[in-house]
């Protein structure tokens, strides 16, 4: 090397938080999924307290994933022409007015069957309003330099609300009660919502001369050539694949079969050892965002997403046959620090090879993948398992995503020979 070449910067842990924006946004982020995670424990206790209908906890699911399916697209589309900021707005209002809508409902007790399915699908869809065009927002807030940084922080502020909504919800239930609880939670979203009405980022904030013109996203044709123009850019192909993969065979679909897995490992009730079961994942995840990010570790690179997502197909797998629950709760640790490790390196790769005039459509046809696949993670883990059993399905399952991903990694990745 050249002496008068300089060194290159030594890494920075926690890079994304030296940016005062990133800071305010990791927080209300964080409270505003646990607001999320809030309104799922209260809602769905009171659904099924007063209907008991498995068809209408199966259609909570649907609803919660269709809409990344459908929207995703669009969304990312719409992000790349007008502001994010306000389209997140649009989102947490949705979310802060299907509280509202449900406490209403509760105080005066009209619920009808309608009328949960009616919330659940608005509340589906103020989360494709927040998902895409967020994942845009980072990328204003702290630049290329510090983007990874910013989403595996972000994935981890997830996992934070994720973790804290259950017992915050639980404790609004004991102490409010459902009625003021779901109130008292409409309030969290606000917020979010001031502080975006007054960041400074968003296009009219953007260094002169970054402006772009994108094309409009209307019709099933304009996705189609959204996907056909993801296709020429070999790591963003390979990634949304990767995501829309480990959605499809596994997703999140073995967390609703814990309590059969519990019951199998001899705990059966409803107690501290089957909560342990239930954090292990986001705890592993969790960790992840605070090892990786304190240490500068694991740089984004497609490789190195795929071999840690075969670990936890190996992880997922090895928890489905165990019979030892100190075990069982090891694997799921891992599996929850491997997952945020290789989602949060998906999706940085797909925002950095993304041309700026794409950046937008990239992370909606990746979401569309990412989230919406989870839709019909159900079939391959729940339907299967009521055939060969749930033990059975998800060591299936992992096997057939491990070999997927190491088709991936050989014909996906392969560098093409030059002429």
């Amino acid at each position: 090397m050249n002496a008068s070449t300089p060194a290159p910067a030594p890494p920075v842990a926690f890079a994304a938080l030296r940016h005062p924006g990133f800071r305010a946004y990791f927080l209300l982020s964080a409270l505003a999924m646990m607001a999320d995670n809030i309104e799922h424990v209260i809602s769905y206790w009171v659904i099924f307290g007063k209907f008991n209908s498995p068809a209408l906890g199966g259609f909570a699911v649907v609803s919660h994933w269709l809409p990344f399916l459908l929207f995703s697209v669009y969304s990312g589309a719409l992000a790349d022409r007008f502001d994010p900021r306000r389209m997140i707005q649009l989102g947490m209002v949705l979310f802060m007015g299907v509280s509202i809508a449900w406490g209403v409902l509760f105080v005066t007790d009209t619920l009808e069957v309608w009328h949960a399915a009616v919330l659940l699908i608005i509340h589906g869809l103020a989360g494709v309003l927040w998902g895409p065009p967020s994942q845009l927002l980072l990328h204003d807030i702290v630049g290329r330099e510090h983007l990874q940084s910013a989403v595996r922080l972000n994935a981890t502020a997830r996992q934070l609300g994720m973790l804290a909504g259950p017992g915050v919800g639980g404790g609004l239930l004991l102490w409010l009660g459902p009625k003021t609880g779901i109130l008292v939670n409409a309030l969290l979203y606000l917020p979010f919502i001031l502080w975006l009405a007054v960041a400074p980022y968003g296009p009219k904030f953007r260094a002169a001369g970054t402006a772009v013109t994108t094309r409009a996203v209307r019709t099933l044709g304009d996705i189609g050539r959204a996907l056909g123009e993801i296709a020429h850019h070999r790591v963003i192909l390979t990634m949304t694949i990767l995501a829309g993969a480990a959605s499809l065979f596994i997703g999140n679909a073995y967390q609703a079969q814990m309590p059969g897995f519990a019951h199998d490992l001899g705990q059966g009730k409803a107690d501290f050892f089957y909560s342990m079961l239930l954090a292990a994942d986001a705890a592993g995840a969790l960790t992840a965002g605070i090892v990786l990010e304190s240490r500068n570790l694991l740089q984004p690179r497609a490789r190195t997403a795929c071999f840690l997502a075969m670990t936890w197909c190996v992880a997922l797998a090895s928890f489905a046959l165990t019979s030892s629950y100190p075990l069982a709760l090891a694997l799921l640790f891992v599996a929850g620090f491997v997952e945020l490790s290789f989602n949060a390196m998906a999706q940085t790769l797909v925002q950095l090879e993304a041309p700026a005039e794409l950046r937008g459509r990239a992370i909606g046809v990746f979401n569309m993948f990412a989230m919406g696949m989870r839709t019909f993670s159900g079939i391959t883990v729940g339907l299967v398992g009521a055939s060969i059993g749930i033990h059975w399905s998800l060591a299936l399952s992992g096997a057939v995503l491990f070999v997927v991903i190491g088709a991936l990694v050989r014909f996906g990745l392969k560098v093409p020979r030059a002429a």
